[in-house]
């Protein structure tokens, strides 16, 4: 039997501000049936984070912040409201421990890393 270990929490981030300026707490929006792990993009949709998506034209398609912990709604019917804790600024990330929306591009991904930088997070 083989079994796969999941991400940890926080397990993306490299360094943050000492006086606690890089998080936040927020209210993250999941779709149904959807999981999202710690490292997941995201992008501010009026009051609330949602999935990060490049081709989006709501504001999804603007990366703001990076989700600290996992927001599990994989039993779900409906698009779900979580408070999370959220990395939105001073910050500096591994570009490999962030996961993307499904389907993501490099272009895409690229896209996204540019407006992490734009807020203050850097992924390396």
């Amino acid at each position: 039997m083989s079994m796969t270990e999941g991400k940890y929490t926080a397990e993306f981030l490299v360094s943050e501000d000492e006086a606690g300026l890089s998080r936040e707490n927020a209210t993250v929006t999941v779709a149904a049936t959807t999981k999202l792990s710690p490292g997941h993009v995201l992008a501010l949709v009026g009051t609330k984070y949602v999935e990060y998506d490049n081709a989006g034209t709501d504001g999804s398609q603007t990366a703001v912040a990076v989700l600290y912990a996992e927001a599990d709604n994989t039993d779900g019917g409906s698009p779900a409201d979580f408070d999370r804790a959220i990395v939105a600024r001073l910050a500096e990330v591994r570009l490999a421990d962030l996961a993307w929306f499904s389907g993501a591009s490099a272009g895409d991904k690229s896209a996204g890393v540019a407006d992490l930088l734009a807020v203050n997070i850097v992924a390396r």
